[in-house]
């Protein structure tokens, strides 16, 4: 188990390593992030609102800030996992795939440091993850997980989205739902080729994407399905 507490606290050199590949990638550019901070913070992210409890961490799904919270969730998840993958990657790994893992946690940091912002006060807090399930020394493993988080971020995204009332909200979940699918579609080709747009493996879930469109999950199934890896106790009210 580990407390996001600690990813979160960014140190000097990873301040200095994350500006610079953000830069080099102008990955908020091509978000729009810049933008949306000011349309998200304009949408109701109230300072008084209860969020995060000794009893863990609260959606309320009566507003565009549950749903931007519950975003915030998963980034937290799996930016956490990215950090500790490219950390200390699998010795199994190729050099394009410790290669990727190193970049795509800047996205999911990216990803996470933008909903973090956005919310403000109103945010939940550091959520606490279990990875003990994933043996990080298996590529395989690693590779699975991966797939997992991916595929439902993206399934996460397009079931939310329908709950967003604000436009420039639903346009920046759009956004960052791309980068993911491109993610899930990368990782998907690494253990099989040719399942780069399959989700059959979240079919159980009422998942699916058949005529071509990705699958989409209700919140709820989401994060029963992403229970096994968040310590944190997550309620959901107004779903």
């Amino acid at each position: 188990m580990e407390n996001l507490e600690e990813n979160q606290k960014t140190s000097p050199k990873e301040t200095d390593i994350f500006d610079a590949r953000l830069q080099r990638r102008a990955f908020l550019q091509y978000a729009g992030a810049g933008a949306a901070v000011v349309a998200l913070v304009a949408a109701g992210c109230k300072k008084d609102r209860p969020v995060y409890t000794d009893f863990g961490a609260t959606l309320d799904f009566k507003d565009d800030t549950g749903v931007l919270n519950y975003a915030y969730a998963l980034e937290q998840l799996e930016a956490a996992f990215y950090i500790k993958v490219a950390s200390a990657p699998p010795s199994g790994f190729t050099q394009a795939q410790k290669n990727y893992f190193q970049d795509v946690q800047y996205h999911e940091i990216a990803h996470r440091e933008f909903f973090k912002k956005a919310l403000g006060t109103a945010s939940i807090g550091s959520l606490e993850v279990d990875f003990s399930s994933i043996d990080f020394t298996s590529a395989s493993s690693v590779l699975g997980a991966a797939k997992t988080f991916e595929d439902l971020g993206v399934a996460a995204y397009n079931g939310a989205g329908a709950r967003l009332k604000t436009a420039a909200n639903l346009v920046i979940a759009g956004q960052i739902v791309s980068v993911e699918a491109r993610h899930a579609a990368w990782v998907r080709e690494q253990l099989t080729p040719g399942t780069f747009a399959d989700l059959n493996s979240l079919t159980g879930l009422g998942s699916s994407n058949s005529g071509g469109l990705d699958g989409a999950l209700s919140p709820d199934k989401v994060l029963a399905a992403a229970k096994p890896f968040i310590k944190t106790k997550i309620n959901i009210i107004n779903l």
